[in-house]
């Protein structure tokens, strides 16, 4: 059944075009990415679907009555006092319960308990989850999700992909997280300079299907640049014959009449078909094969940081804690220069705050944690509200910058990122917020770094900037401690792990994808030994109690990794594939699994 048909909406903001020709039906129980470079209008679009804006041209149709659509608005848009005033509501008891279980799936705990002060400080990770479980809990028709994974933690994103898998509704997601959206889609829509293209299928096959269609309509175009040059030729070819046939005419015009009137006929013939093929010529540049339209390609570059010394961060037992709240304590590890670590652990468990270490904002409550004084290290922070919105983005590099060769250089890094004259003259406040992400991207690479320290970099940035940022960071030699919710990034860059849980913060020594298989090993071994002393102890019924709840916690942990591992197995196959169904299959009884032990 369709619920929103769309025929070739326009929407513009003063002279800019954002969207010129949008197409398409959005039916029930559909899973549909929305995707396109930072500046597309996938926001826009969101918007016009939800109803806080109107088209400019074209129709937009609900073909529902009383369409109930749960919209989740990016990070930025977030009102803390919005999640304090869901926790407590009273005139719906149903929705207010919804909200409190999802948001004690997400791990907020106690969620109506809090204070004020308490949501005064939410983490954005945290924000995010309420965001989620407040939408969640109004039981949508159509679920519209602009960048849900932003600052979720490897749970979070877990939980949010298997409701998903399981939500009768209809799903709108825009994202840049190529893994979420390989679990949570079937279809995708792209929007590229103001139009819509449809691609059935999950991320991965639209990225082969696109890379098809382009290289079999520049075969087209090639096809048809060498007819055209062909009819050119013949069109030349003509051109000369008619002129000598006129020639001709006028020389036999002081002879024989009958020889003259043939050149003459000879010269009109050839004129007719000059005019054919230079009607043929317009016909195909009008109705032909244009040429494809290349994917724009963003470039990161950076010097290469100087070798000075080997160990560079070095920590000994160091605690951190926040009243009665232990983040971690008896904490040892290293870091050594040209590393490239993965800080992985759920929201909450410390790991902006051992950033915040590292740069000196805050101290250790115990141990010690050294920093070597040759270091230079620069941090791109998740937040990207913290540009001056009023000055434009050149007014930014040059107060960013003294020397005029450095403005130059920046101005030719934005250029390769995708940023022309007219967005230099841009108010930041004008900027969407992946814009803004590559403005503080390019303001980090022209700092002369060793130590790149990058929370959530990928946040905003649109797909084909996440590519080109993995291709450089696998290049930089310098060191990198990295903090993302992206998979893929975490998976392809980081060959080191720092891992915050369970009051402590351990180095793995090896990549998440091996990290995770190995976890789930151990978890298994843990829940056998656990059976085993839970059967010895029966006749004491509180040890029994206790046991079984640990017991269940393990299987929970065990059930939630083979999750994750399997998710990242699924994403690299194609749905046609048998191993496809058969792990697509263990997914489906794993998440029953995890619902039916969350239920316990």
């Amino acid at each position: 059944m369709t619920l929103i048909t769309i025929r070739d909406m326009k929407k513009h903001f003063g002279d800019t075009a954002v969207l010129e020709r949008v197409n398409a039906d959005i039916a029930r129980s559909e899973r549909i990415g929305l995707v396109g470079m930072n500046g597309a209008g996938k926001s826009t679009l969101a918007n016009l679907i939800f109803g806080t804006l109107q088209p400019d041209g074209g129709k937009l149709t609900y073909h529902v009555d009383g369409l109930r659509i749960g919209y989740l608005r990016q990070s930025s848009s977030y009102a803390v006092h919005a999640f304090s005033g869901s926790a407590g509501r009273e005139d719906d008891e149903q929705e207010s319960r919804r909200f409190l279980e999802v948001s004690s799936h997400l791990g907020l705990r106690n969620v109506k308990e809090w204070n004020d002060e308490r949501f005064a400080g939410l983490s954005g990770g945290e924000k995010t989850k309420l965001a989620i479980a407040h939408v969640w809990a109004s039981k949508p028709d159509i679920l519209l999700l602009d960048e849900p994974t932003n600052h979720l933690d490897f749970q979070g994103v877990d939980w949010l992909i298997g409701e998903l898998r399981t939500f009768g509704g209809t799903t709108i997601v825009i994202s840049h997280d190529r893994y979420f959206l390989d679990a949570t889609v079937d279809r995708i829509i792209e929007l590229q300079d103001g139009t819509s293209v449809d691609y059935p299928g999950s991320y991965t096959f639209y990225r082969e299907e696109k890379e098809r269609r382009y290289a079999s309509q520049l075969h087209q175009y090639e096809e048809r640049h060498k007819y055209e040059r062909k009819i050119e030729a013949e069109i030349a070819r003509l051109k000369n014959w008619s002129a000598k046939a006129h020639r001709d005419s006028a020389k036999a015009a002081a002879t024989r009449g009958g020889i003259k009137e043939f050149y003459r006929n000879k010269a009109k013939s050839m004129d007719k078909q000059i005019k054919s093929r230079l009607h043929r010529l317009e016909k195909i540049d009008h109705e032909g094969v244009k040429k494809p339209k290349e994917e724009a390609k963003v470039s990161f570059g950076w010097d290469d940081p100087g070798k000075r010394g080997r160990r560079i961060i070095e920590a000994f037992r160091i605690g951190k804690r926040y009243g009665e709240r232990k983040l971690f304590e008896d904490s040892s590890f290293y870091l050594q220069r040209g590393e490239k670590i993965g800080l992985v652990g759920p929201n909450g468990a410390g790991k902006t705050t051992l950033i915040e270490m590292v740069l000196g904002r805050k101290t250790v409550d115990a141990g010690n944690l050294w920093i070597s004084p040759t270091a230079k290290i620069a941090y791109l922070t998740q937040d990207v509200t913290d540009l001056d919105a009023e000055r434009t983005v050149l007014e930014l590099l040059q107060a960013s910058f003294e020397l005029r060769s450095d403005v130059g250089k920046a101005r030719t890094l934005l250029a390769n990122m995708g940023f022309d004259e007219g967005m230099l003259e841009k108010p930041i406040r004008q900027l969407s917020l992946g814009e803004r992400t590559r403005v503080k991207l390019a303001q980090l690479i022209m700092q002369e770094q060793d130590v790149l320290i990058l929370d959530e970099p990928t946040n905003h940035l649109d797909l084909a900037s996440r590519e080109r940022l993995e291709e450089t960071l696998g290049t930089y030699g310098g060191t990198l401690l990295i903090v993302s919710h992206d998979r893929y990034l975490i998976e392809k860059i980081c060959d080191k792990l720092l891992v915050f849980g369970d009051g402590a913060i351990r180095r793995y020594e090896t990549g998440y994808r091996e990290y995770a298989e190995r976890n789930g090993q151990d978890e298994t071994e843990a829940r056998l030994d656990s059976a085993s002393e839970a059967a010895s102890a029966e006749s004491l019924p509180k040890l029994a109690i206790q046991q079984r709840k640990q017991q269940r916690e393990e299987e929970l942990m065990l059930v939630t990794t083979r999750i994750s591992f399997l998710l990242g197995e699924i994403s690299m196959l194609k749905p046609a594939e048998a191993r496809y169904a058969e792990l697509d299959k263990e997914l489906a009884e794993l998440l029953a699994k995890k619902k039916a032990l969350l239920a316990q």
